[in-house]
């Protein structure tokens, strides 16, 4: 089993959680993970990024809830064929959705949320940051 090309910036405003999952999606999404293809074990992929087991167990129970990976109890955790899926989660979303909750955490009502994200959005759409 070889090293997954991923790469966590400490320095980002976004969480490594979001990070690590965003691009283990993708590597999936693209092919770089085939079908079948075993990823390393949650402790193992915590040592190679040195972040907590925690966080890449729960990456692992995410996407495998969101059908990107499948975990075989006793012999590991797998990727699952992107086109084998019939309802594929929408690019984005579940970012976003990890976004929102971690906002509702912090004790934004639904109506700031839904404020804030105009105002960045008219933001982004100046051409602004």
């Amino acid at each position: 089993m070889s090293k997954l090309p991923i790469r966590v910036d400490f320095d980002s405003e976004v969480p490594i959680f979001v990070q690590v999952k965003n691009q283990i999606r993708l590597l999936v999404d693209n092919g770089a993970l085939g079908a079948g293809t075993q990823l390393p074990t949650v402790r193992d992929l915590a040592v190679e990024l040195e972040i907590n087991a925690n966080t890449v167990s729960r990456i692992y129970a995410d996407l495998e809830r969101e059908g990107y990976l499948a975990r075989k109890r006793g012999v590991g955790t797998f990727a699952v064929d992107p086109h084998e899926k019939e309802i594929r989660e929408v690019p984005g979303r579940a970012q976003l959705m990890e976004t929102i909750r971690q906002l509702r955490s912090l004790g934004y009502s639904p109506r700031q949320i839904l404020e804030m994200a105009g105002e960045i959005l008219g933001e982004v759409e100046d051409g602004g940051r």
